[in-house]
């Protein structure tokens, strides 16, 4: 009898075995399926977050591009004015003349003469005087 006993006791812990195989089972499928949707749901946050940082560039960009549209049209619009602005004469009008303060050291001739003609500075040199009057004004621009 004691072998049967030992069958029972063995057939007993079996049944627990497969009950408890059972349980954890169910338990493992249970926390696949919970890792299955929290990975999902960490990933459509990693979308959605991806998605705002595309939206912010667009519209960052859309910003900057507004932004250098408007400075390219003031650009043309300043320059059509320098264009449309009068064009200075190339020799400056005969001033009166005036009491010059003595200068210690006389210029040489080809040193550069700075002119002031009504808050506008002219820049003459040797060469300048050969230019035609269209370069000299180009010139003056640059200094503008």
């Amino acid at each position: 009898m004691s072998v049967l006993k030992e069958l029972e006791k063995l057939q007993a812990m079996r049944s627990e075995l497969e009950a408890e195989s059972r349980s954890l089972r169910e338990q493992q499928k249970e926390l696949e399926n919970s890792v299955l949707a929290l990975e999902q749901e960490v990933v459509m946050e990693e979308l959605n977050k991806e998605k705002a940082v595309i939206e912010e560039l667009k519209n960052s960009n859309k910003a900057v591009k507004d932004s250098i549209a408007q400075l390219e049209a003031k650009k043309k619009d300043l320059e059509s004015r320098l264009e449309k602005a009068p064009q200075t004469p190339a020799t400056p009008p005969p001033e009166e003349k005036k009491e010059e303060a003595p200068q210690p050291e006389e210029a040489e001739e080809s040193g550069v003469t700075v002119t002031a003609i009504e808050g506008e500075a002219l820049v003459e040199s040797p060469e300048a005087a050969s230019e035609s009057p269209k370069k000299q004004e180009k010139k003056k621009r640059r200094f503008f």
